[in-house]
């Protein structure tokens, strides 16, 4: 068995994040397919042994399991030393994005991709909603990059790690990014770390069964 066990599935933008983390640190590790559309986080199994919040992803390193991409991510800085903060104001400024991202981002990409390619509600009031949450997030990070290669400055930390979690899937989210031309850029930057994968090719579960 590997070192660290990765309880995830393809289309969790939250598990790549850690997933992500993990390849780049060139960790000893392994995913776990979880059937989420098939109700597998909301069984009892799961949630007694696994996760009591019924989500993924959930990391098993020998006798610890941790849930919550942001714990995760904080956990393996302290077992791979790699992007981390420099010193406490860098922890706190990547955990300030990392706030942002789970509000404001991942928070919101993650359901309007849902109800859009998954869920199939077609355009509502609520994915309406969620698209114009979206775009002022994707402003706010469009102006950062116009002065920042990274979340925290000119190195890449696990605050773009969470930041970019829903992002190599944005075609399925349904928004127009070209208005926001310094994030794609930052995404590249991303993409040109040694190590990088996409999504799909790094965790199981895609294609969905019976997808179109």
């Amino acid at each position: 068995m590997a070192d660290y066990v990765l309880y995830c599935m393809a289309q969790s933008g939250h598990s790549y994040k850690v997933a992500l983390m993990l390849e780049l640190c060139g960790a000893d590790w392994e995913p776990k397919w979880v059937d989420f559309f098939n109700g597998e986080t909301r069984s009892e199994e799961f949630r007694s042994s696994l996760n009591e919040m019924g989500e993924v992803p959930v990391l098993v390193h020998g006798d610890t399991t941790l849930t919550q991409s942001g714990t995760i991510l904080d956990y393996l800085v302290e077992k791979f030393d790699a992007f981390g903060g420099a010193d406490n104001d860098e922890r706190r400024e990547i955990l300030r994005w990392t706030i942002f991202d789970n509000q404001k981002i991942s928070g919101v990409a993650g359901p309007l991709r849902f109800l859009r390619i998954y869920a199939k509600t077609g355009e509502t009031e609520v994915t309406k909603w969620l698209e114009g949450r979206f775009k002022s997030a994707l402003a706010i990070l469009e102006k950062h990059f116009e002065t920042n290669a990274f979340a925290i400055g000119d190195k890449p930390t696990t605050a773009d790690f969470s930041l970019c979690g829903y992002l190599y899937v944005r075609d399925e989210i349904g928004t127009d990014f070209t208005p926001y031309p310094n994030v794609a850029a930052w995404l590249e930057r991303i993409k040109a770390l040694p190590g990088w994968k996409h999504p799909y090719d790094l965790m199981p579960g895609h294609p969905l069964p019976g997808a179109d």
